[in-house]
């Protein structure tokens, strides 16, 4: 089989049908670039799970009486909730925070709205212990234990906070891959009628050749790679866009936000979510293209 002969089939028949190639490979690039999307959807959520989970803390707050009558945890009440935080198991490390410390902190957060910090005052805030644990995914256990034990008003799990924000997250990530999987659909259907079209155009010729001796995969090769380079030129244009959306839209979107969304890194779309496309477009594109020509085309 000479490759100069299925390259010229490939590339006449790219050309002949020229609008529905390039509807066929933007279909194909919006697909892939919402795969992609979710796929760095999933990296990002990762990664702000190992940054976040090993800093998740319990607050217990101590009550009223606790919290105006002991500024170093030397309470009966006081010590006996911190001993027995510090003997749990699950505990790591306890910090007993008074009420003027709770306050300079406050001042600290919010230094930037100072309206607010006039507004407070110390014998506002409770004192406090803030527990950080061996295993933040089991604070539940925690809480529970502690609630309802002397000198305690409440407990505040931030673990909570941070399943609230990751369910947010996991609901932005599942809606991209669903608008893939449409888009995806839609590609499929394009190239199906890309390939359909393109033999039939090519019919009299195909017979011809069927005629003189050719195998049928000889004469099918053109049109199998014609849906496979539409996909690659898919998953090209498909990476260029993150790497477009990166810098135009994401980088200044996540970077507002401080350090709490990490960015997503160049190497990440290039090295990672890019061979994922690449190689998801090429088997999208070839079974496609094997399953129509073996269902429609019966040269």
């Amino acid at each position: 089989m000479r490759a100069s002969f299925v390259l010229s089939e490939v590339i006449t028949g790219l050309r002949r049908n020229v609008t529905m190639t390039i509807a066929m490979i933007l279909t194909t690039a919006i697909s892939l670039g919402m795969f992609g999307g979710g796929l760095l959807f999933v990296r990002t959520i990762d990664k702000m799970k190992a940054n976040y989970l090993d800093d998740v803390q319990v607050t217990i707050y101590l009550n009223e009486e606790v919290s105006s009558s002991d500024a170093t945890c030397a309470s009966d009440t006081c010590t006996t909730l911190r001993q027995s935080l510090e003997t749990n198991p699950g505990v790591e490390s306890v910090i007993y925070e008074n009420r003027d410390q709770a306050y300079k902190r406050f001042q600290e957060i919010f230094a930037g709205q100072p309206e607010l910090v006039e507004l407070a005052r110390p014998e506002s805030l409770p004192s406090s212990l803030h527990v950080k644990l061996v295993n933040p995914e089991r604070s539940d256990v925690l809480v529970q234990e502690y609630s309802a034990m002397e000198g305690v008003d409440h407990v505040d799990d931030q673990n909570k906070f941070l399943e609230r924000f990751f369910d947010i997250l996991n609901a932005g990530r599942n809606g991209t891959f669903i608008i893939a999987l449409i888009a995806a659909f839609a590609a499929v259907l394009l190239i199906a009628n890309t390939i359909q079209v393109s033999a039939f155009t090519r019919r009299t010729e195909v017979g011809i050749m069927r005629l003189v001796g050719a195998t049928r995969w000889y004469t099918q090769l053109p049109f199998l790679l014609e849906a496979v380079v539409a996909g690659v030129l898919g998953a090209v244009i498909g990476t260029g866009g993150l790497v477009a959306l990166k810098y135009l839209v994401l980088d200044s979107i996540i970077g507002a936000t401080g350090s709490v969304i990490p960015q997503i890194e160049l190497v990440e779309i290039l090295a990672w979510v890019s061979p994922i496309l690449l190689g998801t477009s090429i088997l999208i594109s070839a079974v496609t293209g094997y399953a129509t020509l073996r269902l429609y085309v019966r040269h």
